[in-house]
């Protein structure tokens, strides 16, 4: 299947242009033997990204964001991927670590980081994930980008306080977040069935998510409230959280389908 092809198979423009700037970087990869990276990637572009690759039938890449369960991910390509140590990858990412003064000590949410970033200019697709701890957070980006953000961030009033280091990818603080498992009873596998029960909102509520663009199925955006859902689908409600539908535990008395779901 040709570049052509693969990219009429996307709907819209801005993945027409990631799958051409992915492809960029996979052919220059193969064609002079280097090692070439995407920008960050999210969960959306990811899956667009590896439809592709599918596609493709290429295996000369792997997705990596600094730590096993990243959210946001970089490409690397290379003809010899096997024989790169996980420390060649690593090299290309770096931590930007903030530490908080006393006074400021878990009053810092994710979006006053990330806000930072965007009031420098910074685009979204040159961060990875932002690991917010009590005491400040880890932010991951490409390595060449690290010291421009590291002379930068001192300048905004909001961190003119706070230590911000350069750190190897390898030193990156990180907890697992708990999984929530919880129950819920749906008259059908329909999408706009089982997002008004997760948003805990009316049906027709329910489809105005779907109608605004704000509720993506295995990482898939998606508007079809007649969608039917699997187990093992993943869904993700903007603004609500991400969700694993594990397993139809069964029916109750009165017909309704029980799921087990892990938030």
């Amino acid at each position: 299947m040709d570049k052509q092809s693969e990219l009429t198979k996307q709907q819209k423009d801005e993945d027409k242009i990631l799958i051409a700037k992915v492809l960029d970087k996979l052919e220059f990869a193969e064609n002079r033997n280097t090692i070439e990276t995407t920008d960050f990637l999210d969960l959306r572009e990811q899956a667009i990204v590896k439809e592709m690759l599918e596609l493709r039938k290429s295996n000369n890449y792997k997705f990596w964001g600094g730590y096993e369960d990243a959210e946001r991910n970089i490409v690397v390509f290379s003809n010899n991927l096997e024989f790169i140590k996980q420390e060649e990858i690593n090299n290309f990412l770096a931590i930007i670590r903030i530490t908080l003064p006393n006074n400021l000590l878990g009053q810092y949410e994710h979006r006053i980081y990330l806000g930072g970033l965007m009031k420098l200019g910074i685009k979204r697709e040159k961060i990875g994930d932002i690991i917010v701890r009590y005491d400040g957070a880890d932010i991951i980006v490409k390595k060449d980008l690290a010291e421009y953000l590291q002379n930068n961030l001192k300048g905004l009033t909001r961190f003119q306080k706070s230590k911000i280091e350069i750190k190897s990818i390898e030193k990156l603080i990180y907890i697992k977040p708990e999984k929530q498992i919880i129950k819920i009873n749906v008259p059908s596998m329909r999408l706009d069935c089982i997002v008004g029960e997760l948003a805990r909102c009316s049906r027709n509520d329910a489809n105005k998510l779907l109608e605004a663009e704000r509720v993506f199925v295995n990482f898939k955006e998606e508007i079809r409230s007649s969608k039917n859902v699997s187990e093992g689908d993943f869904i993700t409600i903007r603004g609500k959280g991400r969700f694993k539908i594990n397993k139809i535990v069964g029916s109750t008395k009165k017909g309704r389908i029980s799921l087990e779901v892990e938030k």
